[in-house]
């Protein structure tokens, strides 16, 4: 290269980064200064179908601009633009929009990452039978994941009950089921991940390289980096799922046929455990649902309850269609050690796939009743086992009074199957429990269905836990200052704190999780409508 060739080389090179140091991010997107192979879009449909998620809490805000990626390198150089510019503005990835109180969003001044819609481009899952994991962008929804792994006769280990979620968007949280009390959470179960960082830079991780940012971005709520691809263990797929139910009328038996389960090793146990709390005299008279068949209705009669809380168990049991013969047997064998209601015992069986798909049926009937895109305030906490009965007589017999507007679940699972190392926060006992009031409310339904009612009974519920020196920790956490977030961290906050200031500096990620402030917002303050102004 001549010396007249690298001066203009040099001073094309200078002209660009003083213009993406000096610009604000509006203009940069305007005028193309980001070359990505995907594309942004501005359309005013496209804003706004990012700008709210699942639990319709937050007044929607329409973001600066969409980004669709096809690789992690657009992720990349959007992020790169970002970190150099003036304003560092933010930058948040988003999956199938499944969060409850604006984590995915950015404000009026940032970029959305929109993650799961495929891109021509977008790789799919790649399956390695020989080495039972399979490689996944961070966008697929798990119930993709499932449909590809099982051509192979594999499946992930461990789930969450609702497949239509982002592999990304789980993994930043956790991901939890019935199968963690054996496999742990989704975060257990994974064996490397790519992540763009805060930085703009692109990272293999995992467990023998870099593995610092490896366990800080598993349950990291998005913090450190955006996952652009995840490497998850396999197992055998089963072919078909024994699905059983059991009512308790005693929350001790109950609680304590629930840690039977959890504490059984090896092949001689249930695959699933579940349960939850029956608060609503409605909820009993419509128990049946679509588990049972019409054929076989549910007596719920000859159930006493003395107009109290029942306690429903929910366990299955995996098996291959050869071993249709036995698994009748080993099924009544591992129910004579439990404590339920005989009469109460009601049984279905069908295809794996089905019953890991159940929610989604359940959530098509909700669409066809427009009951499915109602404001969710829901809560999900994570109770100490020592504390599980203080909860039950405060919070089930008591602040719930008789009316709920949404499924309850409650069920244990072992610390020990979590990876002390992950971002992740649970009670510090060896067996916890996960509490999950999943409301829906409605604007037209009685007053304890509305969603004032509801978001005060939450408060509720957190002030006794609080004033009960009832040491919960939230599941997908809400905070509204910083104390509060130090003090959900407790002694691991300076670690999470210094993580991000060596993966993401400008705090150009994740800002709707509000655990820290990007710069650019205090230069762009929120519009005063925004619910989002009082932070």
């Amino acid at each position: 290269m001549t010396r007249e060739m690298t001066s203009s080389f040099l001073l094309v090179t200078f002209a660009i980064c003083t213009l993406i140091i000096a610009v604000g991010p509006s203009e940069l997107l305007r005028i193309g200064a980001i070359d990505v192979d995907g594309h942004f879009t501005f359309k005013p449909s496209d804003l706004a179908s990012v700008s709210s998620d699942f639990g319709m809490l937050k007044s929607p805000e329409e973001p600066l601009a969409v980004l669709h990626p096809s690789s992690a390198e657009d992720v990349a150089r959007l992020i790169r633009t970002a970190y150099g510019s003036a304003t560092a503005f933010p930058v948040s990835a988003r999956g199938h929009g499944h969060s409850i109180n604006g984590q995915a969003s950015t404000g009026r001044n940032g970029v959305v990452v929109e993650m799961s819609h495929r891109n021509i481009r977008t790789p799919e899952p790649l399956v390695e039978p020989e080495e039972m994991y399979v490689d996944v962008w961070g966008g697929e929804l798990w119930v993709d994941v499932l449909k590809k792994t099982l051509e192979h006769g594999l499946a992930p280990k461990s789930w969450t009950d609702y497949l239509y979620l982002s592999v990304g968007g789980t993994l930043s949280n956790a991901g939890i089921s019935g199968q963690a009390f054996h496999h742990g959470p989704q975060i257990s179960n994974v064996l490397e991940l790519d992540v763009v960082t805060g930085r703009g830079e692109v990272m293999r991780c995992s467990e023998e390289e870099n593995t610092r940012l490896f366990h800080g971005v598993l349950g990291g709520l998005g913090q450190f980096g955006i996952i652009t691809r995840a490497r998850i263990s396999l197992e055998p797929a089963p072919q078909r799922v024994r699905w059983i139910r059991v009512l308790y009328s005693s929350f001790e038996v109950f609680t304590e046929d629930q840690e039977y389960l959890i504490s059984m090793h090896g092949q001689s146990k249930f695959d699933y455990v579940e349960g939850f709390v029956i608060v609503d005299e409605g909820l009993v008279n419509n128990w049946r649902s679509s588990f049972f068949s019409p054929r076989n209705p549910v007596k719920i009669s000859s159930v006493s309850s003395n107009g109290s809380v029942l306690y429903c168990l929910e366990i299955t049991k995996n098996y291959h269609e050869s071993e249709s013969d036995t698994v009748d047997l080993e099924v009544e064998i591992l129910m004579k050690e439990l404590n339920f209601i005989p009469t109460s015992v009601f049984t279905t069986d069908l295809q794996y796939v089905d019953f890991l798909d159940r929610v989604h049926k359940a959530e098509l009937k909700l669409r066809s009743k427009n009951l499915w895109e109602v404001p969710h305030p829901w809560l999900n906490l994570f109770v100490p086992k020592s504390r599980i009965s203080d909860f039950d007589k405060g919070v089930f017999k008591g602040i719930l009074g008789n009316k709920t507007s949404g499924p309850i679940l409650i069920y244990p699972m072992n610390k020990d199957k979590w990876d002390e190392r992950s971002s992740a926060v649970t009670p510090d006992e060896e067996v916890f429990y996960l509490v999950a009031l999943l409301r829906s409310a409605l604007s037209d339904g009685e007053e304890t269905q509305k969603l004032e009612y509801l978001k005060d009974q939450n408060r509720r519920i957190l002030e006794f836990c609080e004033q009960a020196k009832i040491n919960v920790k939230q599941y997908l956490p809400h905070h509204a200052t910083q104390e509060e977030w130090v003090d959900h961290y407790g002694d691991r906050w300076d670690q999470f704190r210094s993580m991000k200031a060596e993966f993401d500096p400008r705090h150009i990620l994740a800002t709707g999780q509000k655990i820290f402030q990007n710069p650019s917002l205090a230069l762009f303050p929120p519009s005063p409508s925004s619910s989002s102004a009082s932070w």
